[in-house]
């Protein structure tokens, strides 16, 4: 059940639930801000070094963060996202978790300060997969910006990552398959070579879905596509 808390944002009333994580973490979510598999096997396939400077873009209610304190060790992790109430839902878990440390960041990634800029060893980020113009349109703005490129595109998350990345950094992203070429070519516009590719089917009987990249900051041109993960085993 919804249950309403005190610690709200003043511009709404925000209703929020708790799922456990797993190592027991538990995050608040609300109705439009949950979170899925393709967040944490791109937190998985993101795999950052316990000392790398890691910011998620578009964050959520915050799930890529806690997987990478938890599972990597990360000092910590900033987190950005242009919707108010999905930073105010990481700020309540951040306070119910003793893990590590998060920055919640509310802002448009595309106007970030200058002051990250360069500061970056790993960007994350789990875009929103559909195209304007394209798919069934949701009404509801919060679903609408997370599904549909209304408030960044593919393009605007690696122009922003550019930014934010350190020379030979890493973006690692996830989408859906028809995004491809899409995803390959805003990279290069914007100087990140892709370098891994990985597919992501529900078994060895049905296509790819979803794939997962990563791309390095001013990297020379070699992909390495690794096996594809079945995500029924």
């Amino acid at each position: 059940m919804y249950t309403e808390n005190a610690d709200k944002a003043e511009t709404f009333s925000l209703k929020t639930d708790t799922e456990a994580l797993g190592g027991g973490l538990e995050i608040f979510i609300s109705k439009n801000h949950r979170f899925g598999t393709d967040a944490l096997l791109l937190a998985q396939f993101a795999a950052p070094r316990r000392i790398d400077n890691v910011i998620d873009l578009g964050t959520g209610c915050g799930i890529i963060p806690f997987i990478l304190l938890r599972d990597f060790g990360v000092s910590a992790v900033t987190a950005v996202d242009i919707n108010a109430e999905a930073i105010e839902l990481l700020k309540l878990s951040v306070k119910a978790n003793n893990i590590g440390t998060i920055i919640p960041i509310n802002a448009d990634l595309r106007n970030l300060s200058s002051d990250y800029n360069s500061k970056f060893d790993v960007v994350t980020c789990n875009p929103p997969y559909k195209a304007v113009g394209t798919g069934i349109v949701n009404t509801d703005a919060a679903k609408l910006s997370a599904r549909h490129e209304v408030s960044c595109t593919q393009e605007d998350v690696c122009k922003a990552s550019y930014k934010l990345l350190k020379s030979g950094g890493r973006l690692c992203m996830i989408n859906r398959t028809e995004r491809l070429a899409d995803v390959i070519c805003a990279m290069r516009k914007n100087r990140i070579e892709p370098k891994r590719l990985r597919m992501i089917a529900k078994d060895e009987n049905t296509k790819p879905v979803l794939f997962l990249i990563e791309g390095k900051k001013d990297g020379k041109p070699f992909l390495n596509v690794e096996n594809t993960i079945y995500t029924n085993k």
